[in-house]
This record gives structure tokens, C-alpha cells and sequence, in this order.
């Protein structure tokens, strides 16, 4: 623990992809240099999806070609080698795989087992080392499953270690449906620190059941220190009956700040761009640092 965590902001995927209402490309675009004008430095900006099954991820090619370059990375999320090969050509700077742990999921997800998806990965990593790109993994379903029930946490270790193998530079553990608690964050850190080689840990949390921040925190105060994080608390998955969304990042910046970790983004700026994207999306953000302000300050007005 250096006292500094690096927020990855995936509002712009991760926080779009279950809305009703899609957004177009150039809202889009005006929430990223957004987010970017607030200090977000990584930015999970697109999916490179089949559009027809996650419609609200159209325009990625469109998205890449206008968002403001220059001290910022970009990372596309991609599920196969089509994928892989849109991400390049799109001109991302690191891209993303999901693997989830359960079968159960990743066959709705996914459309394949595990097994299969730790192949296709390894494919992935292979084809993107050969291209100079950075690929991560995001191990989904970490903590449990909406239709497999508990994940086995051996089972989680043994997927993050194929991946480092494979040659991911960095390993998310991810509580797609918000059921973690923070003794099972410490374990699966530890558990994931031991098998991933040099690959840097991080972390992603849902906030589903109200254990998000504290899943964060446990993460950090366990020397995690990448974090994801959604502008407005807005996401989920499609594919993930019940799961709500990420933890949000002006609230999750306030957290590290009152605790002593420098983020390096700016709380109540992201706080005023959630309330925008709650205009955009129809509805009220999750996150709480919009209506309440910081500790002393007013509540954050869209605009």
C-alpha cells in the first residue's frame, strides 16, 4: 500500500450496457471527456460485442475514433479473437477479457463453459502479445453466482493462474451480482496474489447488497490497489437476473479520500457528471455523493 489508488472508470461500458435507454455516440463521447476532465486516466470506454445482443454497446469503432487522446488509456472489452481484431483496428490501448468463474454464467453470457473461455483467452492473449497490446483478465462471478449458487474460491485462484499464464498483465476479481463481503475480499486477494505471477491485482465490486464500499475498502486496506468504479453508481449485466450496479465512483473517491489514498480524480466534479448521466438515463444515479455533496459541501447539480 502506497497510499495511491489508480480508478479504472467503466461507467461508460460497464455502466451503460444494462440500461433501458441507450445513449448515442456523441453523448457517449461528451460523458467520457467528461469523466476525463474530472481525472479519470483509465477509462473502460467500449465493447467490442455482438450489438445485437447488447445493443446499448453499438458505435464502438465511432466512440474510439472521437474520444480525447493524451494521458488517458482506453481499454476495450472484447470476448474473442473477432473481437480482438475490432479492438486493434479501433485503436484501444489495452483490452479486456471476461472469464467468469461458474459455468452456469458464462454459458448465458457467454455462450460457452469455462473451459472454453480460458481457451479463447489464452487465443486472445497470444494474438494481442503478437499486436504489443495489454490484455487483462476480469475473473466474473468471483463471489457467487445467480445461477450456480457459491462460487468456490480455489475455483477463482485456478482461473486467475491459467490467465497470468496466458500472459495477462493484470487480474480483476469481480463481484458481477454484489454478494461478496469483505472477509471473502481478503481471501480471494491472498488466494489470487499467490498464483498470479507478476500480473497486478485488481478489483471490481457491485453494490447490489449494500457491500460494495466495504468490499472496496477491504480490497485496498489488503494492498489492492486498482479499483473499478462507475460514474453515478449506474450498471449490471444483462445477463445477471437482479444484479444492480457498480459502485460509484464519486462516492468510492470520497471513501479513499477520507482515508488517506490519493485518487487523483476529482470527487465532486464526477459527482455533477453522475447527475447529468441520471438526466441522460431517465432516472435518479445510485450514487449518494451527487445529493449529499462532500462533508461540508453542497449536493452536486447536473449541468
Amino acid at each position: 500500500m502506497d497510499g495511491h489508488v489508480e480508478i479504472v472508470e467503466v461507467g461508460p461500458r460497464d455502466g451503460l450496457q444494462n440500461e433501458d435507454t441507450p445513449l448515442t455516440v456523441e453523448q457517449k463521447l461528451e460523458l467520457i471527456a467528461r469523466a476525463v476532465a474530472a481525472g479519470a486516466r483509465r477509462i473502460e470506454a467500449v465493447s467490442f460485442v455482438d450489438p445485437r445482443r447488447v445493443p446499448q454497446m453499438a458505435g464502438a469503432e465511432e466512440v474510439m475514433a472521437g474520444v480525447p487522446r493524451g494521458g488517458v488509456s482506453y481499454i476495450g472489452l472484447v470476448l474473442n479473437r473477432r473481437g480482438l481484431d475490432r479492438a486493434l483496428a479501433a485503436g484501444v490501448d489495452e483490452v479486456n477479457v471476461a472469464i467468469p468463474a461458474t459455468d452456469g454464467f458464462c454459458r448465458r453470457n457467454q455462450g460457452c463453459t469455462v473451459e472454453e473461455m480460458l481457451a479463447a483467452f489464452e487465443d486472445i492473449a497470444r494474438a494481442a502479445a503478437a499486436a504489443g497490446m495489454p490484455v487483462s483478465a476480469t475473473v466474473s462471478t468471483a463471489f457467487g453466482c445467480p445461477f450456480d449458487g457459491e462460487t468456490p474460491p480455489g475455483r477463482v485462484a485456478a482461473i486467475a493462474q491459467r490467465a497470468a499464464e496466458a500472459g495477462a498483465v493484470e487480474i480483476a476479481i469481480a463481484d458481477t451480482i454484489g454478494v461478496g463481503v469483505p472477509r471473502q475480499v481478503a481471501d480471494l486477494v491472498r488466494r489470487v496474489r499467490e498464483v498470479a505471477g507478476g500480473a497486478v491485482l485488481r478489483c471490481h465490486f457491485h453494490n447490489t447488497r449494500n457491500t460494495g464500499y466495504a468490499n472496496a475498502l477491504a480490497a485496498y486496506e489488503h494492498g489492492v490497489t486498482v479499483l473499478d468504479a462507475s460514474l453515478g453508481g449506474f450498471g449490471g449485466c444483462p445477463f445477471a437476473p437482479g444484479a444492480t450496479g457498480n459502485i460509484a465512483t464519486e462516492d468510492l473517491v470520497y471513501l479513499l479520500d477520507r482515508s488517506g489514498a490519493a485518487t487523483g480524480v476529482d470527487g465532486p466534479a464526477m459527482a455533477r457528471t453522475g447527475q447529468w448521466l441520471g438526466t441522460l438515463l431517465g432516472k435518479e444515479p445510485p450514487a449518494l455523493l451527487g445529493r449529499a455533496g462532500f462533508a461540508w459541501g453542497g449536493a452536486a447539480t447536473s449541468g
